[in-house]
C-alpha cells in the first residue's frame, strides 16, 4: 500500500483505514477479550510460568478461544495481549507505559480495566473515577484497527501513561 507524505505527518483527517475481514464474530471476539480481561492481569488471576526472561504472563482458555497477555518491565514497561481462535492469531494489541508519580496505584489500575465494556474494549473505560484517581483513556479508530492511550491521575496530577495500538490479524 502507498501512502502520502500527508498520511504520515497529518492527523487521523487523512488516515485510510481498511478493515480487515474476519472469520469470527467481531461481538463474540469482543465478549471473549473482555470476558478473559477480568479472568487475568486485572483480577490477579491466571498468572503462568514465563514465556521470556522475567515477563510476567497471564493466559485464559474458553472453548475455541485463547488469551495470552505478556508483558515486560515494572514501572516502565512494554507488553502484548493475543488472541487465537481455533489456534489462529486473530487479534493483537501492543502497549507500552510508564508511572510518573510516586502517587501512581497499581490496584486503582486494575480496577479501571476491569471496568471495561463493549463500547470500550481496548483496555478501560473512556472515564473511571474512584476516590481520589481518575482514569481516563482515548481511542481512535474501532477494534478492528486502533491506537489510544490511558492516562492516571491522582486528583490533578498525572501518575502514569500507556499508549497502545491493536486490532485483527489475517
Amino acid at each position: 500500500m502507498s501512502v502520502s507524505v500527508d498520511y504520515l505527518v497529518k492527523d487521523r483527517d487523512c488516515a485510510v483505514s481498511i478493515k480487515p475481514q474476519l472469520d469470527t464474530d467481531l461481538d463474540e471476539l469482543i465478549a471473549f477479550r473482555l470476558e478473559a480481561n477480568v479472568n487475568t492481569y486485572a483480577a490477579f488471576k491466571n498468572e503462568v510460568d514465563a514465556t521470556r526472561p522475567a515477563s510476567h504472563d497471564f493466559r485464559y482458555e474458553n472453548g475455541k478461544y485463547i488469551y495470552h497477555d505478556t508483558y515486560v518491565g515494572g514501572e516502565e514497561f512494554a507488553g502484548e495481549e493475543a488472541i487465537w481462535k481455533d489456534g489462529l492469531a486473530i487479534y493483537a494489541m501492543n502497549y507500552m507505559g510508564r508511572v510518573l508519580k510516586d502517587g501512581f496505584s497499581g490496584n486503582f489500575l486494575k480496577e479501571a480495566l476491569r471496568a471495561a465494556d463493549e463500547k470500550m474494549p481496548y483496555r478501560g473505560p473512556e472515564i473511571y473515577q474512584s476516590g481520589e484517581y481518575t482514569y481516563r483513556c482515548k481511542v481512535t479508530d474501532d477494534f478492528t484497527w486502533f491506537q489510544g492511550c490511558e492516562e492516571i491521575y491522582q486528583d490533578d496530577q498525572k501518575v502514569y501513561e500507556c499508549v497502545f495500538h491493536g486490532g485483527l490479524l489475517k
